[in-house]
């Protein structure tokens, strides 16, 4: 079995800079984000608006191996995005990226092109007829879910889920476009998700901060 590749700078660790999305700004402005030139800044990870393809597209990540195009079928580029001066406060009190999810069919296969790519996980965890595994990636966390009963395939982007300064606040602004908060699995935090009726395309999340 070759060894895994090494990632470019022995203290350059990969970070998250940018995921593609497919959905235009409109839905996500109604939601409260502030978005300027198709892009929402969420604490130094840019969610790029309207791009080719569904739900999200790719991913842009820093210190990976330079014509990283794809890591098991996760559209993949390691070129920095144009840098976004941070703008305005998100109205929906948005402050940044949490995590991003991804699923995959085969854990261990997708674990294995991860470390490949210089993204070994930090930390797997069993949550009962299924893992999951964790990395972070600079200003957010990787998550992938393992998905057994899912046909044979490549990972997949599957949501996102953001941090927000008070998430009560925010359940009264989307009313039924929000679900009703639950326990997260970090200790001591609250997480709810968008329903269908919101508009946006990738499942997308909400957490309270740390």
């Amino acid at each position: 079995m070759p060894p895994p590749q090494s990632t470019p700078g022995r203290d350059l660790r990969p970070e998250l800079a940018a995921l593609a999305i497919a959905d235009p700004a409109a839905p996500w402005a109604a939601l409260g984000f502030a978005v300027a030139d198709d892009r929402i800044e969420l604490g130094g990870v840019q969610l790029e608006l309207g791009r080719p393809g569904a739900g999200i597209c790719s991913w842009t990540l820093r210190h990976i191996a330079a014509g990283t195009s794809t890591v098991d079928g996760l559209p993949t580029s390691p070129a920095t995005p144009s840098p976004v001066a941070p703008r305005e406060q998100h109205p929906n009190g948005a402050l940044g990226l949490d995590h991003v999810v991804i699923t995959t069919p085969d854990f261990d296969r997708t674990a294995l092109a991860l470390e490949r790519a210089g993204l070994a996980l930090r930390r797997v965890r069993d949550a009962g007829g299924f893992r999951q595994g964790f990395r972070r990636l600079g200003p957010a966390i990787m998550e992938i879910v393992e998905t057994p009963g899912r046909p044979s395939g490549p990972a997949r982007f599957w949501g996102l889920v953001v941090v927000v300064a008070d998430l009560e606040a925010l359940r009264e602004r989307f009313g039924t476009h929000l679900g009703g908060a639950r326990p997260a699995v970090q200790p001591g935090r609250h997480i709810a998700a968008l329903t269908a009726t919101a508009g946006v395309s990738p499942k997308v999340a909400f957490m309270d901060p740390e």
